[in-house]
């Protein structure tokens, strides 16, 4: 399934592939690489809350800031798994989570067959990236909370995804 019209990169359309999942969904599973021939089974985490943010690419300034200010409330917000999912190499976020000292996400690369990214309806057909975008899963496996950035060079609201996540887990 492709969709256009939904996401633009400074204004020109570009083309999501895969279904509009909303809250109440239940949370696709998928598999991503957890690092150089190491893979991720999201049933390895069923029943836990996930806070999924995913981002272009670690080394634009949006998504390194994002991803780092996520990383900020990780250290605030316990009984979450903390996901961040870009289709960079396994190696640069490795190399990202070096540079920054991070250690508290789960860092997952979705570059060799978007299994996340057509699951999710996030996959970027024309450039092989991901729409920058947060799914909050509940505990019950059901998507919570989802938004989407319209524009790929805007931020996310920050605000209302925490609030949503805090709201989910009080």
């Amino acid at each position: 399934m492709e969709r256009t019209g939904q996401y633009t990169l400074k204004g020109g359309p570009l083309t999501l592939v895969g279904p509009e999942l909303k809250a109440g969904d239940a949370a696709p599973e998928f598999t991503a690489f957890a690092g150089l021939g190491k893979i991720f089974d999201s049933k390895d985490i069923k029943g836990k809350v996930r806070f999924i943010n995913v981002v272009p690419s670690v080394d634009t300034g949006i998504c390194d800031a994002q991803t780092k200010r996520f990383s900020d409330e990780a250290n605030k917000i316990t009984g979450v798994d903390w996901i961040t999912i870009s289709c960079d190499a396994p190696t640069a976020l490795n190399r990202w989570c070096s540079a920054g000292s991070i250690t508290n996400l789960r860092m997952l690369s979705d570059f060799r067959d978007h299994d996340f990214g057509t699951k999710y309806g996030v996959y970027v057909k024309e450039q092989g990236l991901l729409q920058r975008s947060i799914f909050i899963v509940g505990a019950n496996d059901k998507i919570a909370y989802v938004q989407r950035v319209a524009e790929m060079a805007s931020h996310p609201d920050y605000d209302a995804a925490l609030a949503a996540l805090k709201g989910l887990v009080g």
